[in-house]
Formats: structure tokens, C-alpha cells, sequence
């Protein structure tokens, strides 16, 4: 494992760490605990900045006009970028770009145009809707929408449940079994749908332990889309689907461990100056191992995350090094915010602070994106799977 961190690197390290500290953090001061989102006139203002500093889209790639950064290096800011009270759900409130639709660009140049480069411009939203009622761990086998062929068109029947944004988007990516049940993962096929559509509704927004963003319920009712509507081939949508997922698992885990970074900090300063019976925090035997057992879960979390990082970059199979990532980077960082909470006592459960919102938004992150179980599954499966070898045989 070789993991330096190189000048350009911590460079770009520095500059997201002062736009936080200097524009982010001061404006959260004015706004409700719970908030995530800002004014269009004040995230027009930070979006500019980020321009500046080049660093706008930043999950896009170069050729379609984004920062076009390697996953070590977008691992890395992403640990910056959550460092602040909105962090975990809203890092920096999108003035970095809207979340990666990268899907989009296996699409035909005329998809390109309608949705694509609306979506980095700006000037559209977007939802992703792959999980369903019947299962969200298992979603090749549980996807029980359908689409039938009609003419030249498709016609959408189904549930969706936990889709983020679907609420405020524009269009979303669609996934439906348009094989028999028993043909599983080949049978799934991507649709772009226009949220005007008739027969889509939003049934409801589903509130949650998140303070924003809440998911929604989606329901579609002989919703007919054109053959120009398919994304990818036809049959193809689960490895579509899964294919950048699996990626984007490596700066979600990251994000975890951005906030618990900052929760470590608040507690190694409040256990410094913070005085019990005629002495510091920090000078009781109780406390120092809290913050030693913090540090230890940070640090084996993003070293096994930066690990999974540069796997992912060098072109090498990552799947199980993504897998562990999520895995310990999620409940890492639960525990490192708890610790830090217990080390502030009464303080740390107000919403003073900004432990409280880390400590509720920290579960879900245990059970979104595949839960602690599914990746264990992941993982175990490749080790049971032909010649066993450890990380020193890669």
C-alpha cells in the first residue's frame, strides 16, 4: 500500500479546507441547524468561486468541461468538503457541483443535449430511482417495475421507495425489468423519464433521521416513454446502474469520515479546556482513551478508504476493498461522533453544535448506499470465490 499525499494534492487540500473554513462555516452561524440549502443569490456566489478555483463539477470528467480529478484526489476533498455542520448530506451546499449523474454520459448525443449538459449547467435536476418496496439490498432481484413494449414506445408500471430529490427533479433515470423475472440481472433496462410525465406522481416524501434531502415514494401508472427514452441497451441497465455505484462508494465513505475527522478535532480541544474536579478533560484516564480509540478508527478507516481509492484508479478489480470502505468508514466514523459527543456531555446532544446532526444523519450512512450486512456479503463472496488472497499477495 503506498498512499503519499502529493503537492498538487495538498495543495488543492488547502484551498477546499479555506473555502470551508471562510465561506462555508461562517454563513451556517445564520441558518437553522437543520438546514440544506441556501439562497440561489448566495450559492450563485460560492458556485463563482469555485469556478475560480476550477474545482466546479467536480465528479465530472474533463472532456465534458468538469475538474476531471482522479478518485485518490476526490477522496481526498471529499473529506474536506463534509466538514461542516450540512457536510454529510449537503457538502457545501452543491456549490461544487450537483451529485454525479455519470450514467448519463453512455447516452446519445441527443440525450446528451436534453438532459446531460442541462444537469451541469445547472439548470436541471435529476433523480435516480433503483430501489424498490420488495428489497433495496438486492435490487436486480427485487426490481418488480416493469416496462412493456408498445409500438415504438414503453410503457412504466411500479413502486420505487428512498429516491432522493425526485420531489424538486426535472427528469430521473428509471430502472425496470423488461426480461422475466428469472433473467435477473440481464433483464434490467435504464429509462430516462421527464417528472411531467403522465402517470408519475411522488406519493409522498419519506422524513427520515436526515435533517434535508428527504426521499420519496414514486409511483408510475402506464407511464409511456419513447424508444428514445432507453438509456444504454436494452437488458443493460443493471451493469449501467451498478457500475458507478459501486465508485461513488469511495468519496460517500470518505464524507463519513470528513465529519468524524471534525468531530475528533472539537472533542481533542473541548477535552482541553473544558475543567472537572480541579482538572482538564484531557488529564482523565476516561477520556484519553476515548480520543486514542478515535484515532485508531480514523485512521485505519482512511487508510483502508484511500486504499480502495487508489485500487479503483490504478485499474486493478476494487470491489472488495469499496466494499470494505464503506463498511468501516460508515461505523468508524458513528462511533468517533458518539465518543465525541459523550466527551462534550450535555453540550454535545444541543444543537449548538453540530454533533447531534452528525450522530442522527451517521445511521443512515450505515444502511444507504448497500448496508454494513449487504457489503459483507460482497466481501465474503470474493474470498470464498477461487484462490484466497490477502492483502499483502495483491
Amino acid at each position: 500500500m503506498s498512499l503519499p499525499v502529493t503537492d498538487v494534492q495538498r495543495d488543492l487540500i488547502d484551498l477546499v479546507r479555506r473555502f470551508v473554513s471562510t465561506e462555508i462555516v461562517p454563513l451556517e452561524f445564520e441558518l437553522d441547524p437543520d438546514e440544506s440549502e441556501l439562497s440561489a443569490p448566495v450559492l450563485e456566489r460560492l458556485t463563482t468561486k469555485t469556478k475560480q478555483m476550477g474545482l466546479y463539477n467536480i465528479d465530472v470528467p474533463e472532456e465534458f468541461g468538469g475538474a476531471g480529478l482522479d478518485t485518490v484526489t476526490r477522496t481526498l476533498l471529499a473529506m474536506e468538503m463534509s466538514q461542516h455542520r450540512a457536510g454529510l448530506y449537503a457538502p457545501c451546499y452543491a456549490a461544487f457541483g450537483q451529485p454525479d449523474m455519470g450514467q448519463l454520459y453512455d447516452g446519445t448525443d441527443e440525450q446528451k443535449e436534453r438532459y446531460l449538459y442541462p444537469v451541469l449547467r445547472a439548470e436541471k435536476k435529476s433523480f435516480f430511482a433503483l430501489t424498490e418496496p420488495s428489497g433495496g439490498s438486492d435490487p436486480a432481484r427485487a426490481i418488480q417495475t416493469r416496462a412493456k413494449r408498445d409500438g415504438s414506445d414503453w410503457i412504466i408500471n411500479g413502486n420505487k421507495t428512498f429516491i432522493s430529490g425526485a420531489d424538486t427533479a426535472d427528469f430521473g433515470l428509471v430502472f425496470a425489468r423488461t426480461g422475466d423475472q428469472e433473467s435477473g440481472r440481464s433483464g434490467i433496462t435504464c429509462f430516462i423519464v421527464d417528472a411531467d410525465t403522465p402517470g408519475f406522481t411522488v406519493r409522498r416524501v419519506i422524513h427520515t433521521l436526515r435533517s434535508g434531502h428527504c426521499p420519496t415514494e414514486l409511483t408510475f401508472e402506464d407511464v409511456r416513454v419513447p424508444a428514445a427514452a432507453v438509456l444504454g441497451e436494452v437488458g443493460q441497465g443493471f451493469a449501467l446502474a451498478t457500475e458507478r455505484l459501486t465508485k461513488n462508494r469511495i468519496p460517500y465513505a470518505a464524507g463519513c469520515l470528513g465529519v468524524a475527522m471534525k468531530a475528533h478535532r472539537m472533542a481533542v480541544e473541548y477535552a482541553g479546556t473544558r475543567s472537572v474536579f480541579g482538572s482538564t478533560l484531557a488529564e482523565h484516564e476516561g477520556i484519553q482513551w476515548m480520543l486514542v480509540d478515535n484515532e485508531i478508527d480514523l485512521r485505519s478507516a482512511t487508510l483502508i478508504t484511500l486504499d480502495a481509492a487508489e485500487r479503483a484508479d490504478s485499474g486493478q478489480p476494487f470491489r472488495t476493498e469499496v466494499a470494505l470502505a464503506k463498511i468501516v468508514a460508515t461505523e468508524a466514523a458513528g462511533r468517533v461522533v458518539d465518543r465525541a459527543i459523550q466527551i462534550h456531555g450535555g453540550y454535545g446532544v444541543t444543537k449548538d453544535l453540530p454533533l447531534e446532526r452528525w450522530y442522527r444523519e451517521l445511521r443512515i450512512r450505515r444502511i444507504g448506499e448497500g448496508s454494513t450486512e449487504t457489503q459483507k456479503m460482497i466481501v465474503s463472496r470474493d474470498l470464498l470465490r477461487g484462490r484466497y488472497r490477502g492483502l499483502l499477495d495483491r
